[in-house]
């Protein structure tokens, strides 16, 4: 009976440590239900019948974005939003279109690695290091051909410092890897941080935080 007894313990840890650990999220909150009639999502989408899928279903054209606005650039996402073939599959990318001194601003994929590759034109880029690493910053310029990884999670750019228009095209480790665009998160938010907790966490006047919070922050993405 004792070993037995030794048997199921040994079952019941290896069960344990085979299951102890969430699966990855592909949205910000996946609020529980208690009837699946009621969802919308499963960390992700629900799939289509396999006999209904077409060709169409993994194809997507994609047009140069247009960059002309504050920032100077233009994201174009391919996520499973766009494209429901990459659902489950743990892959997405996006066209970037810069003009002239262009930039796409600091920012977040809170679910992807991103990798990216100049087609046309100079890109200045960079990402910054977690507290624990000193937030040390990393930059690199790149010209047509070269590529430069940018690890999940943390802030990263890209700014035009050529001559003319450049065009990179970036691929992500999700079907929806999400984007924080720092400024807009910051300053931008629905509702706003609070002054008191903005002033503190900056060191600055009230006054300078309330300019922040009027301005109107474009997101290119």
């Amino acid at each position: 009976m004792k070993i037995i007894y030794f048997l199921v313990s040994i079952l019941a840890l290896a069960s344990s440590l085979a299951f102890a650990y969430d699966p990855s999220p592909l949205q910000d909150f996946c609020v529980a239900i208690k009837d699946p009639k009621d969802g919308v999502f499963v960390n992700g989408k629900f799939c289509k019948d396999p006999a209904l899928v077409k060709a169409e279903d993994f194809f997507k054209h994609v047009e140069a974005g247009n960059a002309s606005n504050a920032l100077g650039s233009q994201v174009t996402p391919v996520t499973v939003d766009q494209l429901f073939g990459l659902n489950t599959l743990g892959i997405s990318l996006a066209r970037v279109d810069f003009a002239p001194k262009g930039l796409n601003p600091p920012h977040i994929h809170p679910r992807g690695t991103e990798i990216l590759i100049v087609l046309e034109g100079t890109l200045y880029v960079g990402f910054v290091t977690s507290n624990q690493d000193n937030n040390r910053l990393f930059t690199k310029v790149l010209n047509k051909g070269d590529v430069f990884v940018f690890p999940i999670g943390l802030i990263h750019f890209q700014l035009n410092v050529g001559y003319g228009n450049a065009v990179a095209i970036a691929g992500l480790s999700s079907q929806n890897p999400g984007v924080i665009t720092v400024a807009n998160a910051l300053f931008k938010s629905d509702p706003l941080i609070s002054d008191e907790v903005l002033t503190k966490a900056f060191q600055v006047d009230k006054s300078i935080i309330d300019y922040l919070q009027k301005q109107s922050w474009y997101d290119n993405n």
